[in-house]
């Protein structure tokens, strides 16, 4: 009996070894498909810097960029003029200009320039494939002002005009969002996605942020 009670005790000690080492793989399992989903997500976007992180400008201030000048990913086009990166706590005429995500965003109107200027950039894409194209929109509601009352951004595809997002919501003392998107399909290897600022002379405010494209699911 004595060795009996020893055999079941070992068989005990090493199923209850064996359901451990499954658990364990388990949890490595779940937490490698977890990571390879959260890198696909992160990859899938093809746009890189739609965030207009970089370069980084002073802290409450703004860095202009010209036509024809490139910061980061972007190239800045349209007729002659320029845009401008700010920081998410420029505050001007008690008006608090806050990014959408991260700590800059894109005034499409620049320094004062205020004509149909923006950004592009162009990506790798697989002709017939479909592909969703995400931004946001900044608005500030100034009717008294000089920051205008309604923000549009005109939306091109190679070249061609895609769609114009116009935002007419939010306050008047503070940089408020909104989301748009716009699909494609692909014609080359090559795309190039570009923004322009479509507001009018007199409105010195039209925000850019949180660019994404993708895929389109299938």
């Amino acid at each position: 009996m004595k060795v009996a009670a020893l055999s079941s005790a070992a068989f005990n000690h090493q199923e209850t070894d064996l359901s451990h080492r499954f658990a364990a793989l388990a949890r490595v399992a779940a937490l490698t498909a977890f990571a390879a989903t959260a890198m696909s997500a992160h990859a899938a976007n093809l746009i890189k810097d739609g965030g207009f992180e970089v370069p980084i400008v002073p802290v409450g201030g703004f860095t202009k960029f010209v036509t024809g000048e490139v910061f980061g990913p972007w190239t800045v086009v349209g007729v002659p003029g320029d845009v401008a990166i700010v920081s998410t706590t420029f505050v001007q005429n008690g008006i608090a200009f806050k990014a959408k995500a991260g700590k800059q965003w894109l005034d499409m109107t620049g320094f004062l320039s205020d004509r149909a200027t923006g950004v592009a950039q162009t990506v790798k894409t697989v002709p017939g494939q479909s592909y969703v194209l995400t931004f946001s929109v900044g608005n500030v509601v100034d009717p008294s002002n000089v920051f205008g009352t309604t923000s549009s951004v005109d939306v091109q595809i190679n070249g061609v005009q895609q769609m114009r997002a116009t935002y007419s919501g939010g306050v008047n003392n503070e940089l408020r969002w909104k989301r748009f998107s716009t699909s494609f399909v692909a014609t080359a290897k090559l795309t190039t996605v570009a923004f322009l600022n479509a507001d009018p002379l007199d409105d010195n405010s039209n925000g850019l942020d949180a660019v994404t494209l993708t895929p389109a699911a299938e």
